[in-house]
Formats: C-alpha cells, structure tokens, sequence
C-alpha cells in the first residue's frame, strides 16, 4: 500500500485495463485487509482517498474468474464494505461497532 497517486493509477491503466480518467472508482486492499485506498478521477484531478482499520479486517470479494484482477461492485455494496458489513454473511464485522 506505498503506492500514491500515480502508482494507483498505473495500476489501474496497465494491470487492470481501466481508464481512470473515465469517472470510475478504484478501490485497493492491502494484503492484510487491514487498509483501502480508493482512486478517483473528478474531472480536475486525482482524489486518493484511506481508511485504515485500528482492529480487525475489511471483508474482501474474491474475484469471480482465476487470474482477474478487478471486479465491479455497486456504490450500496462499497458502502457497506467500508462500513464494516460482511456481504457474503449480510452481518457486521466483529470488530464494529457504532
């Protein structure tokens, strides 16, 4: 997770195949769960933008097909990841709390 902005962003163009410039979100996770950055293009510039996590772990979507890196989730879905909401379970995180 060293990576800034333009390291994320050749992410995205290289290995993923995505125009970031196109309005889109992309969100890593370190290999831990323990940390999520998101990029963003606005129209003005590059937003990136982290949450890490004091305790516990973010709950992580594997990848549908073997070998794809990305995947698409909806705005709820990401919402409720960074929340602390397990979304195979549909439960809170054990380490959440309001």
């Amino acid at each position: 997770m060293r990576k800034s902005f333009n390291g994320l962003f050749a992410l995205a163009r290289h290995e993923m195949k995505k125009n970031p410039l196109d309005g889109s979100l992309f969100v890593f996770c370190n290999r831990n769960r323990t940390m999520v950055k998101i990029l963003l293009f606005d129209g003005t510039g590059l937003w990136v933008m982290a949450k890490r996590l004091e305790q516990g772990t973010f709950w992580w979507p594997a990848p549908s097909d073997e070998g794809k890196v990305d995947m698409d989730l909806k705005h709820e879905s990401l919402a409720m990841l960074l929340s602390g909401v397990d979304l195979k379970k549909g439960s809170l995180r054990p380490w959440f709390c309001r």
